[in-house]
C-alpha cells in the first residue's frame, strides 16, 4: 500500500481520479521490485518555475526539469541496505516533485495524453526512490525505461490512454 502526502502550488488540485491512478503505479512499481511494505511518498504537483525553483535550491541546477525524485534511505537498485528495517507502519520512501507544465508540454511533444505523461513520471521517480539512477550511465537507462514499461502496460496505461 503507498500513502501519498500531497502538496500543490498550482491553481488547480489534481482530482482523486489521477491521485489514485498515480498511488496504483506506485505500488505496481513497488510488486515488480518485490517491496514487501508499506510506503509514504510526499508528491508535489508545481509548475515550471516551480521546479525551476527547488532544482536551483537543491541540486544547484538553475533550469526546469520535469520531474525531481529525492529519497529518503538508501537502496541500489531496488536492494535495501543491510540495515534497513520495515517494522513501522508506513516506510517514508521519499519525495517526488512532478512539474505539470512541464509534464504537458512533453505530452504534446510525444503525442500522448497527460495521464499517461504523469504516471510516466511517478514511475520514473518511484524507480529513483527505490535507487535506480540512469545519469551518465547507459545500462541504468535502459533498466529503468524496461522497468517502467513493465509497470505502466501492467496497468493498462499506453501512450494511446485517453484523459479522465
Amino acid at each position: 500500500m503507498v500513502e501519498f502526502i500531497i502538496e500543490s502550488d498550482r491553481v488547480s488540485e489534481p482530482c482523486e481520479e489521477e491521485i489514485n491512478e498515480l498511488k496504483k503505479v506506485c505500488e505496481k512499481i513497488m510488486e515488480n521490485e518485490e517491496c514487501n511494505f508499506d510506503a509514504e511518498i510526499s508528491l508535489t504537483f508545481t509548475d515550471n518555475k516551480g521546479i525551476r525553483e527547488i532544482n536551483r535550491e537543491y541540486r544547484g541546477i538553475d533550469r526546469e526539469t520535469d520531474v525531481l525524485s529525492f529519497p529518503m534511505l538508501d537502496f541500489e537498485n531496488g536492494e535495501a541496505d543491510a540495515e534497513f528495517e520495515t517494522d513501522e507502519d508506513m516506510v517514508m520512501l521519499g519525495d517526488i516533485v512532478i512539474s505539470v507544465e512541464r509534464a504537458a508540454e512533453q505530452a504534446a511533444e510525444l503525442n500522448h495524453s497527460v495521464r499517461r505523461e504523469l504516471a510516466f513520471l511517478t514511475a520514473h521517480s518511484m524507480l529513483h526512490l527505490l535507487g535506480y539512477d540512469h545519469v551518465d550511465d547507459e545500462e541504468g537507462e535502459r533498466e529503468m525505461i524496461e522497468r517502467q514499461s513493465r509497470a505502466l502496460d501492467g496497468l493498462g496505461i499506453t501512450r494511446d490512454i485517453s484523459e479522465f
